[in-house]
Protein backbone atom coordinates (compact mmCIF):
# COMPACT_ATOMS: atom_id res chain seq x y z
CA UNK A 1 0.00 0.00 0.00
CA UNK A 2 1.65 2.95 -1.25
CA UNK A 3 -0.53 5.51 -0.70
CA UNK A 4 -3.52 6.37 2.14
CA UNK A 5 -5.61 8.56 -0.66
CA UNK A 6 -8.74 7.46 -0.68
CA UNK A 7 -8.97 4.59 1.14
CA UNK A 8 -10.88 3.49 3.89
CA UNK A 9 -9.45 2.99 7.29
CA UNK A 10 -11.20 1.43 10.61
CA UNK A 11 -9.60 1.92 13.88
CA UNK A 12 -10.63 0.87 17.15
CA UNK A 13 -9.49 3.09 20.18
CA UNK A 14 -9.46 5.59 18.35
CA UNK A 15 -10.82 8.17 21.13
CA UNK A 16 -7.32 9.14 22.46
CA UNK A 17 -3.69 8.09 21.91
CA UNK A 18 -2.29 6.19 18.95
CA UNK A 19 -5.56 5.14 17.70
CA UNK A 20 -6.29 9.35 17.82
CA UNK A 21 -2.90 10.60 16.06
CA UNK A 22 -3.18 7.41 13.57
CA UNK A 23 -6.76 8.90 12.65
CA UNK A 24 -5.01 12.41 11.93
CA UNK A 25 -2.38 11.40 10.08
CA UNK A 26 -4.66 9.14 7.84
CA UNK A 27 -6.63 12.13 7.30
CA UNK A 28 -3.71 14.38 6.58
CA UNK A 29 -2.80 11.63 3.75
CA UNK A 30 -6.26 11.85 2.57
CA UNK A 31 -7.89 8.27 3.92
CA UNK A 32 -11.55 8.41 5.03
CA UNK A 33 -12.24 6.76 8.46
CA UNK A 34 -14.27 4.58 10.31
CA UNK A 35 -13.43 5.51 14.00
CA UNK A 36 -14.72 3.56 17.01
CA UNK A 37 -13.75 3.68 20.86
CA UNK A 38 -15.21 2.46 24.10
CA UNK A 39 -15.67 6.01 25.13
CA UNK A 40 -17.91 7.67 22.66
CA UNK A 41 -17.00 10.67 23.63
CA UNK A 42 -13.53 11.31 23.06
CA UNK A 43 -14.20 9.37 19.58
CA UNK A 44 -16.42 12.30 18.29
CA UNK A 45 -14.16 14.55 18.91
CA UNK A 46 -11.70 12.54 16.89
CA UNK A 47 -13.98 12.52 14.38
CA UNK A 48 -14.54 16.20 14.14
CA UNK A 49 -11.04 16.68 14.03
CA UNK A 50 -10.85 14.64 11.32
CA UNK A 51 -13.46 15.55 9.03
CA UNK A 52 -11.63 19.33 9.45
CA UNK A 53 -9.39 17.64 7.60
CA UNK A 54 -11.12 17.26 4.70
CA UNK A 55 -12.24 13.52 4.89
CA UNK A 56 -15.50 11.47 4.95
CA UNK A 57 -15.50 9.69 9.06
CA UNK A 58 -17.84 7.94 10.40
CA UNK A 59 -17.15 6.94 14.72
CA UNK A 60 -19.30 5.09 16.97
CA UNK A 61 -18.83 3.91 20.58
CA UNK A 62 -17.75 -0.09 20.56
CA UNK A 63 -16.70 -2.94 23.20
CA UNK A 64 -14.39 -4.45 21.18
CA UNK A 65 -14.58 -7.41 23.54
CA UNK A 66 -18.33 -7.75 22.12
CA UNK A 67 -18.05 -9.93 19.05
CA UNK A 68 -20.86 -9.38 17.37
CA UNK A 69 -21.01 -5.86 17.78
CA UNK A 70 -17.89 -5.23 15.76
CA UNK A 71 -19.03 -7.33 13.17
CA UNK A 72 -21.86 -4.91 12.80
CA UNK A 73 -19.71 -2.03 12.81
CA UNK A 74 -17.27 -4.23 10.53
CA UNK A 75 -20.63 -4.05 8.21
CA UNK A 76 -21.89 -0.68 8.45
CA UNK A 77 -18.55 0.83 7.66
CA UNK A 78 -18.76 -1.20 4.35
CA UNK A 79 -22.24 0.00 3.70
CA UNK A 80 -21.63 3.63 4.85
CA UNK A 81 -17.72 4.06 3.05
CA UNK A 82 -18.35 1.40 -0.26
CA UNK A 83 -15.12 -0.46 0.62
CA UNK A 84 -12.61 -0.52 3.59
CA UNK A 85 -8.95 -0.86 2.99
CA UNK A 86 -7.47 -1.00 6.20
CA UNK A 87 -8.70 -2.40 10.31
CA UNK A 88 -5.75 -0.77 13.00
CA UNK A 89 -6.65 -2.93 15.98
CA UNK A 90 -5.27 -0.56 18.52
CA UNK A 91 -7.47 -0.63 21.58
CA UNK A 92 -6.21 -1.87 24.77
CA UNK A 93 -5.54 -2.05 28.04
CA UNK A 94 -3.65 -2.52 31.31
CA UNK A 95 -3.12 -4.23 34.21
CA UNK A 96 -0.48 -5.07 36.71
CA UNK A 97 -0.67 -7.61 39.55
CA UNK A 98 1.16 -10.49 40.35
CA UNK A 99 0.08 -13.96 38.96
CA UNK A 100 -0.64 -15.66 42.78
CA UNK A 101 -2.79 -12.71 43.28
CA UNK A 102 -4.65 -12.05 39.47
CA UNK A 103 -8.39 -12.10 39.96
CA UNK A 104 -9.54 -14.40 36.91
CA UNK A 105 -11.96 -11.70 36.29
CA UNK A 106 -9.55 -9.16 35.66
CA UNK A 107 -7.53 -11.87 33.56
CA UNK A 108 -10.76 -11.94 31.58
CA UNK A 109 -11.36 -8.28 31.02
CA UNK A 110 -7.97 -7.81 29.62
CA UNK A 111 -7.91 -10.54 27.13
CA UNK A 112 -11.14 -9.53 26.23
CA UNK A 113 -10.46 -6.45 24.85
CA UNK A 114 -6.02 -6.68 24.48
CA UNK A 115 -6.85 -10.25 22.38
CA UNK A 116 -10.28 -11.36 21.08
CA UNK A 117 -10.77 -7.38 20.77
CA UNK A 118 -7.87 -8.08 18.06
CA UNK A 119 -9.57 -11.61 16.70
CA UNK A 120 -12.66 -9.60 16.19
CA UNK A 121 -11.60 -6.99 14.51
CA UNK A 122 -9.34 -9.19 12.07
CA UNK A 123 -12.22 -11.92 11.21
CA UNK A 124 -15.16 -8.81 11.03
CA UNK A 125 -13.04 -7.15 8.70
CA UNK A 126 -11.43 -9.43 6.57
CA UNK A 127 -14.09 -10.42 3.86
CA UNK A 128 -14.40 -6.69 3.01
CA UNK A 129 -10.02 -6.13 2.94
CA UNK A 130 -10.46 -8.88 0.74
CA UNK A 131 -12.88 -7.39 -1.33
CA UNK A 132 -11.11 -4.22 -1.60
CA UNK A 133 -8.62 -5.45 -3.49
CA UNK A 134 -6.14 -4.04 -1.47
CA UNK A 135 -6.34 -4.65 2.05
CA UNK A 136 -3.87 -4.27 5.55
CA UNK A 137 -4.69 -5.71 8.78
CA UNK A 138 -2.55 -3.88 11.72
CA UNK A 139 -2.44 -5.16 14.95
CA UNK A 140 -1.17 -3.57 18.09
CA UNK A 141 0.80 -5.81 20.04
CA UNK A 142 3.54 -3.90 22.24
CA UNK A 143 7.40 -4.01 23.31
CA UNK A 144 5.59 -6.76 26.36
CA UNK A 145 5.07 -8.96 23.01
CA UNK A 146 8.74 -9.42 22.78
CA UNK A 147 10.18 -10.09 26.54
CA UNK A 148 7.73 -10.24 30.02
CA UNK A 149 8.34 -8.35 32.51
CA UNK A 150 6.70 -8.91 36.40
CA UNK A 151 3.33 -7.67 37.68
CA UNK A 152 2.19 -8.17 33.65
CA UNK A 153 1.86 -11.51 33.38
CA UNK A 154 -1.67 -10.89 31.94
CA UNK A 155 -0.60 -7.98 30.06
CA UNK A 156 1.93 -10.13 28.35
CA UNK A 157 0.03 -13.28 27.78
CA UNK A 158 -2.40 -10.69 25.67
CA UNK A 159 0.65 -9.27 24.01
CA UNK A 160 2.70 -12.42 23.14
CA UNK A 161 -1.07 -13.86 22.00
CA UNK A 162 -1.29 -10.97 19.26
CA UNK A 163 1.85 -11.28 18.22
CA UNK A 164 1.31 -15.35 17.61
CA UNK A 165 -1.97 -14.74 16.12
CA UNK A 166 -1.05 -11.95 13.54
CA UNK A 167 2.52 -13.60 12.53
CA UNK A 168 0.41 -16.87 11.77
CA UNK A 169 -2.38 -14.90 10.07
CA UNK A 170 0.78 -13.14 7.61
CA UNK A 171 1.92 -16.46 6.70
CA UNK A 172 -2.03 -17.60 5.90
CA UNK A 173 -2.24 -14.64 3.73
CA UNK A 174 1.08 -15.60 1.28
CA UNK A 175 0.03 -18.58 1.20
CA UNK A 176 -2.93 -17.80 0.17
CA UNK A 177 -2.22 -15.34 -2.01
CA UNK A 178 -4.53 -12.94 -0.52
CA UNK A 179 -4.61 -9.63 -1.53
CA UNK A 180 -4.75 -8.73 2.27
CA UNK A 181 -1.44 -8.25 3.95
CA UNK A 182 -0.79 -7.98 7.92
CA UNK A 183 1.79 -5.91 10.47
CA UNK A 184 2.33 -6.37 14.07
CA UNK A 185 2.91 -3.06 15.48
CA UNK A 186 5.30 -3.26 18.65
CA UNK A 187 5.48 0.14 20.73
CA UNK A 188 8.11 0.96 23.52
CA UNK A 189 7.47 3.49 25.49
CA UNK A 190 4.64 6.39 23.84
CA UNK A 191 3.13 9.27 25.51
CA UNK A 192 -0.43 8.00 25.95
CA UNK A 193 -2.93 7.57 28.26
CA UNK A 194 -2.47 3.64 28.88
CA UNK A 195 -0.82 3.95 31.93
CA UNK A 196 -3.43 6.35 33.89
CA UNK A 197 -6.15 3.95 32.84
CA UNK A 198 -4.63 0.98 33.49
CA UNK A 199 -5.29 -1.26 36.47
CA UNK A 200 -2.72 -1.84 39.18
CA UNK A 201 -3.11 -4.10 42.11
CA UNK A 202 -1.90 -2.98 45.95
CA UNK A 203 -0.34 -6.43 45.65
CA UNK A 204 2.68 -5.77 43.90
CA UNK A 205 4.15 -3.53 46.66
CA UNK A 206 4.67 -6.77 48.40
CA UNK A 207 6.67 -8.21 44.96
CA UNK A 208 8.38 -4.90 44.07
CA UNK A 209 8.31 -3.12 46.45
CA UNK A 210 6.86 -0.14 45.37
CA UNK A 211 3.00 0.64 45.72
CA UNK A 212 0.16 1.84 43.09
CA UNK A 213 0.61 5.14 42.99
CA UNK A 214 4.18 4.55 42.94
CA UNK A 215 4.20 2.27 40.24
CA UNK A 216 1.45 4.33 38.00
CA UNK A 217 4.17 7.42 38.47
CA UNK A 218 7.26 5.39 37.17
CA UNK A 219 5.39 3.73 34.44
CA UNK A 220 3.95 7.41 33.25
CA UNK A 221 7.60 8.43 32.83
CA UNK A 222 8.99 5.38 31.05
CA UNK A 223 6.15 5.26 28.32
CA UNK A 224 7.15 8.95 27.70
CA UNK A 225 9.93 8.18 25.25
CA UNK A 226 7.89 8.34 21.58
CA UNK A 227 5.09 10.83 20.98
CA UNK A 228 1.58 9.41 19.84
CA UNK A 229 2.19 11.75 16.87
CA UNK A 230 5.61 9.91 16.01
CA UNK A 231 4.34 6.68 16.81
CA UNK A 232 1.61 6.80 14.12
CA UNK A 233 4.04 7.98 11.27
CA UNK A 234 6.30 4.52 11.93
CA UNK A 235 3.38 2.88 11.99
CA UNK A 236 1.64 4.19 8.42
CA UNK A 237 5.77 3.89 6.94
CA UNK A 238 5.59 0.26 8.41
CA UNK A 239 2.14 -0.28 6.45
CA UNK A 240 3.54 1.37 3.40
CA UNK A 241 6.43 -0.87 3.44
CA UNK A 242 4.17 -3.82 3.78
CA UNK A 243 6.60 -4.72 7.30
CA UNK A 244 6.02 -7.78 8.97
CA UNK A 245 6.43 -6.34 12.67
CA UNK A 246 7.09 -3.06 12.90
CA UNK A 247 9.18 -1.75 16.35
CA UNK A 248 8.13 1.55 17.40
CA UNK A 249 10.56 3.70 19.05
CA UNK A 250 14.49 3.39 20.07
CA UNK A 251 13.76 1.34 23.12
CA UNK A 252 11.52 -0.75 21.37
CA UNK A 253 14.28 -1.37 19.28
CA UNK A 254 17.14 -1.82 21.52
CA UNK A 255 15.05 -4.30 23.46
CA UNK A 256 14.41 -6.37 20.77
CA UNK A 257 18.08 -6.88 20.08
CA UNK A 258 18.20 -7.72 23.58
CA UNK A 259 16.17 -10.23 23.35
CA UNK A 260 17.69 -11.97 20.36
CA UNK A 261 21.17 -12.10 22.10
CA UNK A 262 20.39 -13.13 25.10
CA UNK A 263 16.91 -15.36 24.79
CA UNK A 264 15.77 -16.51 27.85
CA UNK A 265 18.55 -15.75 29.30
CA UNK A 266 17.39 -11.84 29.69
CA UNK A 267 14.49 -13.06 32.27
CA UNK A 268 17.93 -13.42 34.74
CA UNK A 269 18.67 -9.73 33.98
CA UNK A 270 15.11 -8.57 34.82
CA UNK A 271 15.13 -9.98 38.08
CA UNK A 272 18.70 -8.67 39.24
CA UNK A 273 17.33 -5.15 38.14
CA UNK A 274 14.09 -5.76 40.23
CA UNK A 275 16.30 -6.58 43.10
CA UNK A 276 18.90 -4.09 43.10
CA UNK A 277 16.51 -1.36 42.65
CA UNK A 278 14.71 -2.45 45.47
CA UNK A 279 17.81 -2.96 47.53
CA UNK A 280 18.04 0.66 46.23
CA UNK A 281 15.32 2.27 47.33
CA UNK A 282 15.77 -0.13 50.73
CA UNK A 283 18.83 2.01 51.65
CA UNK A 284 17.71 5.59 50.51
CA UNK A 285 14.87 5.29 52.60
CA UNK A 286 17.04 3.23 56.08
CA UNK A 287 18.86 6.85 55.21
CA UNK A 288 15.77 8.92 55.46
CA UNK A 289 14.92 7.34 58.53
CA UNK A 290 18.10 7.51 60.38
CA UNK A 291 18.28 11.63 59.35
CA UNK A 292 14.81 12.07 60.72
CA UNK A 293 15.22 10.10 64.05
CA UNK A 294 16.34 12.97 66.95
CA UNK A 295 19.77 13.03 67.97
CA UNK A 296 20.35 11.72 71.90
CA UNK A 297 21.78 15.31 73.90
CA UNK A 298 23.38 15.13 77.51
Amino acid sequence: MKTFTDKVAAITGAGSGMGRTLALELARRGAHLALSDIDEASVTQTAIACRALGVRVTSQGLDVADRDAVFTWARETAAAHGKVNLIFNNAGVSLSVPVATARQADFEWLMNINFWGVVHGTQAFLPFLAASGDGHVVNTSSLFGIIAMPTQSAYNASKFAVRGFTEALRMELDLAGSPVSCTCVHPGGVATNIVASSRIDDSIAALTGVDAQTHRQRASKLIDVTSADAAARQILAGVERNARRVLVGADARRVDKLARVLGARYQAMVVWFYRRTAMSRKRSSNGRDAAARPTATK
